[in-house]
């Protein structure tokens, strides 16, 4: 009788412990997916964002030939965009296009013919308006990612995460040199 009682509570904590181990093992799974679809979401906009720089560049081809320096810098970000492979490498390429393309917004204050074009302005307001839901989305991917992160390292999670070969996410971070003032010329050019 006894001995009967004491096997049933050890497979109740049994059972316990194992239905314990499956909740974490599927909140890490459901986590990891749910960082896999935000990157995803910042992909279709790093996307939409890549296929509208041709337009941009090939508007301000006819007006700024003195600047071919920014443009080539803008159309080698973007290529290095195309052929980056691991997440790591596309996240520092679409930081160096994030930095190209203000770059490339600061020259043209300096050409009022090029930011009273049309096309440029509607192509402008279209890429900064793929920046906002970019920057949306990457925040959105960094909450995801850090709560992962966390879970990974606390306990009792960790004794699930470890064995399951669940691993810690790279956080999307910017460029130290993104943090620099941004300097300003009301100058026109000459």
């Amino acid at each position: 009788m006894i001995a009967t009682i004491i096997l049933a509570v050890i497979l109740f904590i049994l059972v316990v412990v194992v239905l314990y181990a499956i909740v974490i093992y599927n909140g890490f799974v459901s986590m990891k997916n749910n960082i896999d679809k935000a990157w995803s979401n910042i992909d279709v906009l790093l996307k939409q964002r890549f296929d509208e720089l041709p337009k941009l560049i090939k508007v301000c081809e006819g007006y700024m030939q003195h600047e071919q320096k920014t443009l080539e810098a803008v159309i080698k970000a973007r290529s290095m965009v195309g052929t980056a492979r691991s997440e790591h490498d596309k996240m520092q390429a679409q930081n160096m296009l994030t930095d190209t393309l203000k770059s490339l917004f600061m020259v043209v204050e300096r050409y009022p013919d090029l930011k009273a074009d049309k096309a440029f302005r509607q192509l402008g307001a279209r890429i900064s308006e793929l920046e906002d839901q970019i920057a949306d989305r990457r925040e959105l991917y960094n909450e995801s990612v850090n709560i992962y992160n966390i879970r990974l390292e606390q306990f009792p999670d960790v004794l699930i995460a470890r064995p399951f070969n669940f691993t810690s996410r790279e956080l999307w971070q910017i460029d130290p040199a993104h943090r620099a003032d941004v300097e300003v010329s009301f100058q026109n050019a000459l």
